[in-house]
């Protein structure tokens, strides 16, 4: 089987290259020539445990390579973006999934296999993708089988969710289904999922959203309880004691290319009916406004006018930093121009980013830590011996250890000093 994948980003490569480790005679395909250039020479342009070793196996075995063309296969796999558009309800852009399916279609032959992994809204696949196969002459269904297979994984840890996770697939027909689903089995021990394809669009959707309609709940109890004076954080450990509740906790926004992005193409799509979701969005999307509300709150007495944002991706333990809320707060509190922020992540290389964390927190008065990565987990009063003032906004809760002359701030406690703040003014 030879099998070419389109979109060598976070889940396509990682794909291509699974494949590859289980004797797949795979291409991959991006029309990036700096990322091509990067693979060919033996590196990854990512960042994900395990990955770089996978490439070079794959490699030295000669079932790997990359190109800027298309090549005839027997399977198609195309992962690549769908951000929101810049429409009302920020609707699904599909024109890179188009582009790809119309860069395939001169190599399809009957039996081919293509799959769709990009994260799409309800009924693109019927609506939209065969359509533009069967325009070419081909039957979905007969000729070529056409599947949704949306990815599920979770980024730190993909090469091992792409082989134990389930696998959803959803054909355009049942024999759709099975062709693809014997493709997946080639490496996947997770249960295969058969079902029909606007069925599998709508279960990835509603698993991002599902997860971001829980942040909103907790992130909408931190502003009550700091309206309230309770310790927000102190009440979601205690209501998670009861044997059938789980909050989730609360941070200082939603990024990333799934929840950030996906329930907008629910959204999209029934605008009336979703209220909750739309609402639940809302909430999120205000989160950053919140956190530089605090920043300026708690820097009204600071002795220095320099703060420290700690961490610019969405998540710990990555480098990316699509659609974080990190972003959008350093956005705000560079046009603000009050202070000078300064930045530190050791995943981000960036002409904004400090290497050194000395050189971050030189007479700072605030650290903001608004990701989790473990590199921060443990702060000790060596790394902050060149702050004019020792004092975290930790949005994400994490710190393992706190010393005494810390002055530790978060969601549960904030009140207390914006308080304190304010009967000083």
């Amino acid at each position: 089987m030879k099998l070419c994948t389109i979109g060598l980003g976070y889940i396509g490569l990682p794909t291509a290259i699974m494949f590859a480790k289980h004797d797949v005679n795979v291409v991959g395909v991006d029309i990036d020539p700096r990322v091509i250039d990067s693979l060919n020479r033996g590196v990854i342009h990512i960042e994900e445990p395990g990955l770089q070793e996978a490439l070079e196996e794959v490699l030295e075995k000669g079932t790997f390579s990359s190109s800027l063309n298309v090549e005839q296969a027997d399977v198609y796999i195309v992962a690549v973006p769908t951000p929101n558009q810049s429409d009302q309800y920020k609707s699904c852009d599909l024109s890179y999934v188009l582009s790809a399916v119309n860069r395939v279609i001169p190599y399809l032959e009957i039996g081919n296999v293509l799959i769709i992994e990009s994260t799409i809204s309800p009924r693109s696949m019927d609506d939209f993708i065969k359509p533009l196969v069967e325009k070419t002459g081909f039957i979905v269904g007969k000729d070529i089988h056409l599947v949704h297979c949306p990815e599920r994984v979770l980024p730190g840890q993909i090469l091992h969710e792409l082989v134990n996770n389930n696998r959803i697939i959803g054909g355009i027909t049942p024999q759709c289904t099975d062709a693809a689903a014997d493709v997946y089995r080639t490496f996947v021990k997770g249960e295969i999922i058969k079902t029909d394809a606007k069925t599998a669009e709508m279960s990835k959707l509603m698993e991002n959203t599902y997860r971001d309609v829980n942040i909103a709940l907790a992130n909408e109890l931190t502003q009550i309880c700091h309206e309230l004076e309770i310790d927000a954080l102190e009440v979601i450990k205690m209501a998670n004691k009861h044997p059938r509740v789980q909050l989730h906790s609360p941070g200082p926004g939603v990024g990333g290319h799934c929840l950030a992005v996906d329930p907008y193409f629910i959204i999209s799509k029934s605008p009336k009916e979703s209220r909750i979701i739309q609402l639940s969005r809302e909430i999120n999307t205000s989160m950053p406004n919140i956190v530089v509300k605090h920043i300026n709150e708690l820097m009204k007495e600071s002795p220095t006018n320099v703060l420290t944002l700690f961490g610019l991706t969405y998540k710990g333990n990555v480098d990316d930093t699509r659609e974080s809320p990190a972003i959008e707060i350093l956005a705000q509190l560079k046009e603000q121009g009050k202070y000078e922020v300064r930045c530190f992540d050791p995943h981000v290389l960036h002409p904004l980013v400090d290497i050194n964390i000395q050189d971050a927190l030189k007479d700072s008065s605030l650290i903001v830590i608004l990701t989790d990565h473990d590199e921060f987990k443990t702060l000790n009063g060596k790394y902050l011996s060149g702050m004019e003032r020792k004092r975290i906004f930790d949005t994400k809760h994490i710190l393992n250890k706190i010393e005494e002359e810390i002055e530790y701030i978060h969601f549960g406690n904030i009140h207390q000093f914006v308080k304190k703040q304010v009967a000083t003014i």
